[in-house]
């Protein structure tokens, strides 16, 4: 009996030794990466208002190392030395540009290609799109991802847009190239009466975007009201979307977009990653 004891407090003790070696491993790499190795980034027009230079040091100063770009900031070019002026400033602030857009596609194979080229030369892996919805443009589409090994993120723009729902990229999106996909917006999504997490679990390995941004509804004399909030003051279910993205092992930007107080939108932004770094935790 006294063998058979000794055994026991033997095994218990190892077992809580290696549970708060597992916790404090876990804490170690929480604090070494917050964002629990998702590439956590900037959509660029979140600093529309700063020239590129100043909006990657305000990237920067945010703790951020990937970008989307919008156009203003990295405008598109076929010349190798203004591509290669892009990569050096890129490079002095410490920042990969791993996305592109938002950008419109037809028929039109030259202006597609294009577009193509430069992310190519760039090393963007995914461009975010909003593609005239017919065959001939997705035909290109098709033609162009499996040449280039650069994914197409449908962004979603709210009510009213063509990719206003879940169901509108599905349906587009459905036995085209395993690259064309989603830019999963979370903010329009909400505008649009939407679960961002509901579409990021439906288009699973079609997802090759995000933009996360909050939106609270609320009620006035009976209408529905949406307004864009700082991450955590909305309906967006944080916790729940990087589950969903852990789950995918999703290798591409998770973006924050935060679009109001575009002069001085720092203070919000920070309060922004706060939250998710918050959120993150739980996860």
């Amino acid at each position: 009996m006294s063998t058979s004891f000794n055994r026991r407090d033997f095994l218990q003790a190892t077992a809580a030794g290696m549970a708060v070696a597992a916790i404090g491993a876990t804490a170690r790499a929480a604090e070494k990466d917050p964002y629990l190795g998702l590439k956590m980034g900037i959509q660029s027009y979140s600093l529309r208002e700063f020239k590129n230079e100043a909006a990657l040091e305000h990237t920067k100063t945010l703790g951020l190392k990937y970008w989307e770009s919008f156009g203003s900031h990295l405008p598109i070019t076929a010349v190798p030395a203004q591509i290669q002026a892009h990569k050096d400033l890129l490079a002095k602030y410490g920042v990969t540009l791993i996305s592109y857009g938002v950008l419109p596609f037809d028929e039109n194979e030259n202006a597609a290609r294009e577009r193509f080229e430069f992310a190519k030369a760039m090393g963007i892996k995914s461009i975010s799109a909003d593609p005239k919805p017919d065959k001939a443009t997705f035909d290109l589409l098709d033609k162009l991802c499996a040449e280039y090994d650069v994914a197409i993120a449908i962004h979603n723009h709210g009510p009213g847009h063509r990719y206003n729902k879940i169901s509108d990229v599905e349906k587009v999106v459905k036995d085209r190239h395993p690259k064309i996909g989603a830019c999963v917006d979370t903010g329009h999504y909400l505008r649009s009466d939407e679960d961002p997490v509901e579409a990021i679990q439906r288009l699973g390995k079609r997802v090759f975007g995000c933009h996360l941004k909050d939106v609270k509804t609320t009620e006035v004399d009976g209408k529905k009201q949406k307004q864009f909030k700082i991450a955590g003051e909305g309906d967006l279910k944080v916790v729940e979307l990087l589950k969903a993205l852990k789950s995918l092992d999703y290798q591409y930007c998770l973006a924050i977009e935060y679009e109001e107080n575009a002069k001085n939108p720092m203070p919000d932004i920070e309060a922004c990653l706060k939250h998710v770094r918050e959120c993150a935790a739980k996860v």
